[in-house]
């Protein structure tokens, strides 16, 4: 399981980090955690076809996570016609939305791309990869994701109201390849205590307000057990 980090900005873009977005490829198929920033220009530099995408999965209907999905949605839905990749959005509310902005373009009628309602437990399984939902506090329908292939599992928290009453408690007493968790909204320092419930082979912070980047050091040498690092734009981990 390979982790391409598309965007990682703390809510608005910056001339070095676009906004939230990680694309995780397996056994040759294509897996999205939000997409609030133009992922189809990075699938065709990539020279990925669209066809490869087979599940996007958005953890709060907040702009800077999902914006991206848009055009996405909107190019398959008149050119890419063969690509069918099932997408998970928290609120019903958003799932009409984005059908009725492919409708008002007027290129042509939506054509059925299946969109699903998040929901705690196992959201998807296609043989490949898995995501399983926990449902957190950060907005009324908000979402962690743990992501399962190649015996391997990574925790996206998505973004959270606060570590101590809003990291996801699925994590505790098992094994976390990887763990992908904001700074926008969180004191870095305070991940030190939920981390020690689990057994996490590395961490990456991304979605960090710039005032808080230099608290992400002092995290790092309190988990000792594992590397901390800042996730870039570009940045690419096997898992």
């Amino acid at each position: 399981m390979k982790l391409t980090f598309i965007g990682t900005s703390h809510g608005v873009p910056e001339a070095e980090h676009r906004c939230s977005c990680t694309m995780i490829e397996t056994c040759g198929r294509i897996y999205f955690v939000d997409m609030g920033t133009q992922a189809i220009e990075d699938l065709r530099r990539r020279d990925i076809p669209p066809e490869d995408v087979k599940g996007i999965f958005v953890t709060h209907m907040h702009g800077d996570h999902v914006n991206g999905l848009l055009s996405f949605v909107d190019i398959c839905n008149w050119y890419f016609t063969s690509a069918d990749p099932k997408i998970f959005l928290p609120t019903a509310e958003g799932i009409e939305a984005l059908k009725g902005w492919i409708n008002a373009l007027e290129k042509r009628p939506w054509r059925g791309i299946e969109i699903n309602l998040a929901h705690e437990g196992v959201v998807y399984d296609d043989g490949f990869f898995k995501i399983t939902a926990e449902q957190t506090k950060h907005t009324r329908a908000s979402f962690a994701y743990f992501a399962e292939a190649e015996g391997k599992t990574a925790l996206f928290t998505g973004d959270l109201r606060g570590v101590n009453e809003d990291y996801p408690k699925g994590a505790f007493g098992r094994t976390l390849d990887a763990v992908i968790c904001e700074s926008a909204h969180i004191d870095p320092r305070d991940y030190a205590a939920v981390f020690e419930k689990s057994d996490i082979k590395r961490v990456f912070i991304n979605h960090c307000q710039p005032r808080k980047m230099p608290l992400v050091p002092e995290l790092a040498k309190t988990c000792d057990k594992f590397p901390v690092r800042f996730a870039t734009d570009g940045m690419e981990v096997k898992l």
